[in-house]
């Protein structure tokens, strides 16, 4: 059988994609896991799921859990029918239609997909910073998003790490919320643009610490963070910063190995979308994080998955219905 629509990959794009294809009876299929074996990838749910308090998400007052808000957006997207294979995806081929999607050795033909597969944020590789360890350091105090954590740091003193634009602009941001914003960076110059570093460097709240790493994470006994050990990478000296939440900005990588060749992705491998969420492939849609390097909120992942629902829809009832009238689906 070839299904209507494939959805790869969950979290807020993947749910949502599900929750309109499913309420306009296209019986969507979602792979929930991930993109292939052998990545380190969050599962379903995606981010999301190693976040704690989410507070700027719609429709929740006094906030709601990461974690949570996965499993009510499962649920919803179960209650329409929506049918789930949690397993990871192991190869695709979008060279024609139907497309082909293998789960280990079965494989799914679609007429239509929808990727969702995400991004995964870049870290240091402490110990530490294990999502698993008591529900996730996110909430105690380490994060890769400023924009989503930042408000709980009012009045409090971190670090970030990082030198390119991403980390100038979330130090900034952090200054919103916390009294003193330390910048720690490997290097004794940015890769920032020159406008972001003037910005960084002019501002009364930000201070840097160069040829800098982390060395340690104080204190998972305490189940959250009061102090890094720190090491400068030209003297080999060891010293101690004293604050209360570490933001590590190094980057993301999107979830796209499974599509390199078969897709337009850009120089950062992120899936390159025309009109919103299409891509170069005709009938092929994606959404969230995997195609969105500036925003990576969860309301936006959201949007962008009910556009690729929308699109999906449009073209079963325009072109895929004429095709299906000349081709054997």
């Amino acid at each position: 059988m070839v299904r209507k629509v494939v959805i790869i990959g969950s979290g807020p794009a993947g749910y949502t994609a599900a929750l309109y294809t499913a309420r306009a009876n296209l019986n969507p299929l979602m792979i929930d896991g991930g993109v292939g074996r052998g990545q380190e990838l969050l599962g379903a749910g995606g981010q999301l799921m190693i976040t704690t308090e989410v507070e700027n998400y719609p429709g929740f007052e006094h906030g709601i859990q990461g974690p949570e808000l996965m499993a009510q957006m499962r649920k919803q997207i179960q209650r329409f029918g929506t049918e789930i294979i949690e397993d990871l995806v192991t190869k695709v081929d979008l060279s024609q239609r139907p497309f082909k999607v293998w789960v280990n050795d079965d494989m799914i033909e679609a007429r239509t997909l929808i990727i969702s597969t995400g991004a995964s944020a870049k870290w240091i590789g402490l110990p530490e910073e294990n999502p698993v360890w008591e529900g996730g350091l996110g909430g105690a105090g380490i994060s890769a998003c400023a924009t989503c954590d930042g408000f709980f740091f009012r009045g409090k003193e971190v670090a970030i790490v990082g030198g390119g634009d991403t980390a100038m602009e979330e130090a900034i941001y952090l200054t919103n919320h916390a009294t003193k914003v330390t910048v720690i960076h490997r290097r004794d110059t940015l890769r920032a643009s020159k406008i972001m570093q003037e910005r960084a460097m002019k501002h009364p709240k930000i201070e840097f610490l160069w040829n800098t790493v982390v060395e340690k994470v104080h204190d998972p006994a305490a189940k959250r963070v009061e102090k890094l050990t720190l090491r400068n990478v030209v003297t080999n000296e060891q010293s101690e910063l004293a604050v209360q939440g570490l933001f590590i900005a190094i980057g993301h990588k999107p979830n796209t190995d499974l599509f390199a060749g078969q897709l337009e992705l850009d120089e950062n491998g992120y899936i390159v979308t025309h009109h919103d969420v299409r891509t170069s492939a005709y009938g092929v849609y994606a959404a969230g994080d995997v195609q969105d390097h500036e925003y990576r909120q969860a309301i936006s992942a959201a949007g962008s998955g009910c556009m690729a629902a929308i699109q999906a829809e449009r073209f079963l009832e325009t072109e895929g219905e004429e095709m299906a009238n000349t081709c054997e689906w």
